[in-house]
């Protein structure tokens, strides 16, 4: 990004360290949520011995608006035995070339049975994040005003998550704290105040299958997000799904943005979606919307699994 005017690196600094202002969430956020629950909650777990669950996550926000975030992830996670499960998340986010973070996590969770059809998982993140800037193309107006553009910033965070999922073969329950340290990526310098803060964001999950009949599932789910100086953030889809392959759904994210989305199971190991954000804050005057794709994968590493069947992996 070159020969950037004052007014686009305004723009752009609104977005990046909006995290300073009052009703700002730091995390990268995804509509399709409940297929991506690897990266907010290290005790989400299918309790499904012998299979390898992998997925990809993609997302370009706010389409059309100069500096707009670009997240990707990844995760893989398997069973160990009926009690442990173990695996790693990855998070890219991207704010106009020009602040790139990514936090690289390994994930344990451990399984307790509390009744006949249910189950408890408390879960672990280990990991680190990695925050880079670069203003090598920014052109100021006024050169010198801002000495936290004297440099590129470039540093490591050690982190830890935690999170605890409850789930049976019809509904789950999800709490979780994905980063617990707080971070500062951006320190005082010479006086000028530029500093972003990590704080502490907490995740509520939770999500039902409901048999309208043997061909079609209702799925409504849910996430809230809470982080301190920040109100609650609430995203609400609900899914149909038919014949265990097409599903389609709304959703809402307070305040925010109203999405559509879709995903086909394509094989029984295989899941491809999509989803579009359209904008309903008054953000949506200068943008055309969000896109995101997912991608999901089941490698049956032992052969023990046939056809499809009734898991947290429905979510």
């Amino acid at each position: 990004m070159k020969n950037l005017n004052i007014y686009h690196i305004a723009a752009l600094l609104s977005l990046t360290f909006l995290s300073l202002q009052s009703f700002a969430q730091q995390d990268p956020q995804f509509t399709q949520y409940m297929y991506n629950m690897s990266v907010i909650n290290p005790a989400y777990v299918t309790a499904e011995e012998g299979i390898l669950n992998l997925g990809g996550h993609y997302r370009t926000q706010w389409v059309g608006l100069e500096g707009a975030p670009k997240t990707g992830s990844f995760f893989a996670h398997t069973p160990i035995n009926d009690k442990i499960e173990m695996g790693i998340s990855f998070t890219n986010d991207n704010i106009g070339d020009i602040v790139n973070e990514n936090n690289i996590y390994a994930d344990f969770a451990y399984v307790l049975p509390v009744g006949l059809e249910s189950k408890i998982s408390f879960g672990l993140k280990a990991g680190f994040t990695f925050f880079d800037t670069n203003f090598d193309g920014f052109v100021l107006q006024s050169p010198g005003v801002d000495a936290a553009f004297n440099e590129n910033i470039s540093k490591t965070f050690p982190n830890l998550g935690i999170g605890a999922f409850y789930f049976t073969d019809n509904y789950y329950l999800g709490l979780s704290a994905p980063n617990m340290l707080s971070t500062k990526h951006i320190e005082d310098e010479n006086g000028i105040k530029a500093t972003g803060v990590q704080n502490v964001h907490y995740f509520f999950t939770g999500g039902y299958v409901f048999d309208i009949d043997k061909d079609i599932k209702l799925k409504p789910a849910f996430m809230g997000r809470a982080v301190k100086g920040a109100p609650l953030a609430l995203d609400v889809t609900v899914n149909v799904l038919i014949n265990e392959k097409l599903e389609a759904g709304l959703g809402y994210r307070l305040g925010d943005a109203m999405s559509a989305l879709v995903n086909f199971r394509v094989t029984p190991e295989l899941r491809i979606g999509y989803a579009y954000d359209y904008t309903t804050s008054n953000l949506g005057d200068f943008n055309s919307g969000s896109h995101e794709i997912f991608i999901l994968f089941d490698v049956d590493l032992f052969g023990f699994k046939n056809g499809y069947d009734r898991s947290p992996r429905f979510f």
